[in-house]
């Protein structure tokens, strides 16, 4: 028997590409409406006309919009609040992250991080929320990372970022367990798409044979990703070699993370090039 449901709308964040594309992929055939967010304009409707295309029977739209800025998120809510196309299952995709020491960053990459990987993820679950608690039909997916549970040097406020994600999403499952609202937070390892090159600055350090070892396709995160949300998951580390080295961090004391996270490949500013 297949565990597939289907979903009155879909509204996916940074869907024009990686792991939000293949989300929109995967659930197109399970839906009745699809909204796809981005930035990229061109791209995201290259997206929505080849859906479109491969799923007659989906009414798509798409919206190009920047989701660091309030006042696009305020927007979009406003406009699809109340109609069809508010969203039965938000998932909030779209993220950035930033490599280098803190205090070489720019402020401003920094700030539009926090405002997208934070801020995008928690206005846009609050703004759809009220909706599926009144009917009691929704769910939320969220995607945060495996370094959500690591203290990442180079990677400090990305880690952060991704550990109020999936804390809060953990938080939030608890509130709507009573209105049958599930709540997943999807934990990735090493997902090829382009996230490296927007995070990458110069000098970071070249990728190591270990962590080619966990890499995991998009289709698989996102196949995993939905069947734990199916199943009323908590949260999924997709893949099970991310899975089995999430379950070996979570048993590790602090000093042991410590010790691994220091002895993590680094190119720090000032050093030899």
């Amino acid at each position: 028997m297949s565990d597939q449901v289907g979903y009155e709308c879909a509204l996916i964040t940074g869907a024009s590409g990686g792991l939000g594309e293949e989300f929109a992929h995967q659930l197109a055939p399970q839906c009745q409406r699809m909204v796809l967010v981005a930035r990229r304009d061109v791209v995201l409707k290259e997206v929505e006309a080849r859906l479109a295309m491969e799923n007659p029977a989906l009414e798509i739209t798409s919206v190009a919009t920047d989701l660091t800025r309030e006042a696009s998120r305020r927007e979009l809510i406003h406009r699809l609040a109340g109609t069809e196309w508010a969203p039965s299952l938000l998932v909030n995709n779209a993220g950035m992250g930033d490599y280098g020491e803190f205090t070489t960053a720019d402020w401003r990459k920094v700030q539009q991080m926090l405002d997208l990987n934070v801020g995008a993820a928690t206005h846009l679950a609050h703004g759809f929320l009220a909706p599926m608690v009144a009917s009691g039909r929704g769910a939320i997916l969220n995607v945060s990372s495996l370094a959500s549970i690591l203290p990442i040097p180079d990677f400090a406020v990305y880690a952060a970022s991704k550990a109020y994600l999936t804390s809060f999403s953990e938080a939030l499952r608890l509130e709507l367990r009573d209105y049958g609202i599930p709540v997943l937070a999807v934990c990735p390892g090493p997902v090829r798409t382009d996230f490296g090159e927007t995070a990458g600055r110069e000098g970071a350090p070249v990728e190591s044979p270990s962590r080619e070892w966990f890499y995991v396709s998009k289709e698989e995160v996102v196949r995993d990703a939905l069947r734990a949300l199916r199943r009323d998951c908590a949260r999924v580390y997709p893949g099970w070699k991310v899975g089995l080295l999430a379950a070996g961090l979570s048993i590790l004391p602090m000093v042991a993370i410590r010790y691994l996270m220091g002895q993590r490949p680094r190119r720090v500013s000032g050093d030899d090039t």
